[in-house]
């Protein structure tokens, strides 16, 4: 098979067309933040970190695989992966 300049040209712009198109598909970048909750009453903390965290990632689901630590003893929070519009949301109830 013999590639002309102009296949070349051609396949460079695919290229950098499908490049484009998969960082505008991209999720926005996450970062870990620490989130201090009041302490829960009537919930296992961890469970209540979780519900909190679900309300703003969209699913129990999603929370279990944000959440990277659970503190409980000391302070009542957590640290998770979020979004920076994820971070207004939580500091805006």
């Amino acid at each position: 098979m013999r590639f002309t300049l102009l296949s070349y040209f051609t396949l460079l712009i695919l290229s950098l067309v499908s490049i484009h198109m998969a960082e505008a598909a991209s999720p926005p970048e996450s970062k870990v933040h620490i989130v201090y909750t009041e302490q829960p009453k009537d919930e296992e903390p961890e469970a209540y970190h979780i519900r909190t965290l679900s309300s703003v990632v969209g699913s129990e689901d999603a929370a279990k695989e944000a959440l990277i630590y659970s503190y409980k003893t000391a302070a009542s929070g957590f640290s998770a992966k979020l979004t920076t519009e994820q971070v207004a949301e939580m500091q805006n109830p």
